[in-house]
């Protein structure tokens, strides 16, 4: 199984969990995706044209999409690098051993003329201090972290408007984002500030471990290249608005990009920001569940009533699904499974096919909320409400290795 390691770059200060979290900055200057097309004009002649970046949806007036170059000159003007002062990381962290603490690089971009960037939570940690450069050969500007969600690995910095000759970048719409799409990444992979990078949208729903331990959903995976240094930076559409966040890379072993880079949806950053600028916490509900898929040889071997759903593994103690009555599985079994759970097959009325379908059914729920779990608990269909509870702070810190709803993530 290949390691999803987010990239970063440190100093000779302190290592910095190598290989896990520290700052993706991409890019390779270049003009990949500068393709060569060859045009039939209705003669003998043949013309061949240079054309811009290739991608589904080019243009608003669909006269062709920009250039690298143009996309690189103008949007990269407001990615940031970040520079952070970084506290000793805690053991239980779930992205590798222990830190000594020292200097984390990163990158982040601008998105409000006020002074608001973006960056990935990782980058920033538990930082003493922040700082950002907006041009290569330019001063560090003070900055300070108003703002961070470890359960999506989004961080939002402030700086000085007047410190600083600001760019805000244009949020486009991930959900929009097709496989297939031209993509460009800028960031400082390895310290070399302002890199650019080509690829495609590879895929889509992925899914990646958080700095918390949770799950973020609905992540883009491409094949740009991204590389430590580069989390934080943005990943841009083929008209230079943001659709993602660089967060991690698929390492397969080695120490940098094998193509298999992931991206936080810029949706999910949107529908933070207003809360995150404000400096608030965002609260998430909480059910109290590990679960595991359910395959038709599972379905057959453990006599259950449904070859799809959610298998309930663990019960979080007095937690909400614990107090609602839900039940883990009691018999352990040779593959590690324990039969005799709970199958889960509807939350809220919808269809539950895997356990990513459960956090889905509750995403847009709050701590409190009441939702209706509908399960099998052998061949008797039973229905139960469980009052959703707050999202800990970590995985590690709940007790049980449950994901509020999510299945146990691939650690690197």
């Amino acid at each position: 199984m290949n390691d999803t390691t987010p990239p970063q770059k440190r100093s000779s200060i302190p290592t910095f969990l190598a290989g896990a979290l520290g700052g993706l900055l991409v890019l390779v200057l270049g003009a990949a995706l500068i393709a060569t097309d060859v045009i039939d004009t209705g003669d003998d002649t043949t013309t061949v044209e240079r054309s811009a970046l290739a991608t589904r949806d080019v243009s608003d007036s669909g006269d062709g999409g920009r250039t690298v170059a143009d996309i690189y000159k103008q949007e990269g003007a407001g990615v940031v690098f970040v520079v952070s002062k970084q506290e000793a990381s805690s053991s239980d962290s779930p992205f590798g051993s222990p830190d000594e603490g020292g200097e984390a690089t990163g990158s982040g971009f601008v998105v409000d003329e006020d002074g608001t960037i973006v960056t990935n939570a990782h980058v920033v940690g538990d930082a003493e201090e922040v700082q950002v450069r907006f041009k290569e050969d330019g001063d560090l500007v003070d900055a300070k972290v108003v703002g961070k969600d470890p359960s999506t690995d989004v961080a939002v910095l402030k700086v000085d408007p007047s410190d600083a000759d600001l760019q805000p970048l244009p949020l486009g719409s991930s959900s929009d984002a097709q496989v297939g799409d031209a993509v460009v990444a800028i960031g400082n992979p390895f310290g070399y500030t302002r890199s650019v990078t080509t690829g495609i949208v590879s895929a889509k729903q992925r899914q990646i471990t958080a700095p918390n331990g949770f799950s973020i959903e609905n992540v883009i995976q491409t094949d740009a290249a991204i590389n430590p240094g580069n989390s934080g930076g943005p990943l841009l559409d083929a008209k230079g608005r943001v659709i993602g966040i660089n967060s991690q890379i698929a390492t397969g072993g080695s120490q940098g990009s094998v193509g298999i880079g992931f991206a936080v949806p810029i949706d999910t950053v949107k529908d933070l920001l207003p809360t995150l600028k404000q400096g608030e916490e965002v609260e998430r509900a909480y059910i109290g569940i590990q679960m595991i898929g359910v395959t038709e040889e599972i379905a057959r071997d453990f006599n259950l009533e449904s070859d799809q759903g959610a298998l309930v593994q663990d019960v979080v103690e007095d937690g909400p699904a614990d107090k609602a009555g839900l039940k883990a599985g009691g018999t352990s079994t040779g593959d590690g499974i324990r039969a005799g759970g709970d199958l889960i097959v509807e939350v809220n009325g919808e269809e539950i096919k895997t356990p990513d379908d459960v956090p889905a059914a509750i995403a847009d729920a709050k701590p409190g909320d009441k939702i209706e779990v509908v399960f099998y608990r052998g061949d008797a269909r039973k229905t139960v409400q469980v009052e959703l509870g707050k999202r800990p702070a970590s995985l590690q810190g709940s007790g049980q290795p449950d994901q509020g709803g999510d299945t146990l993530p691939d650690l690197p």
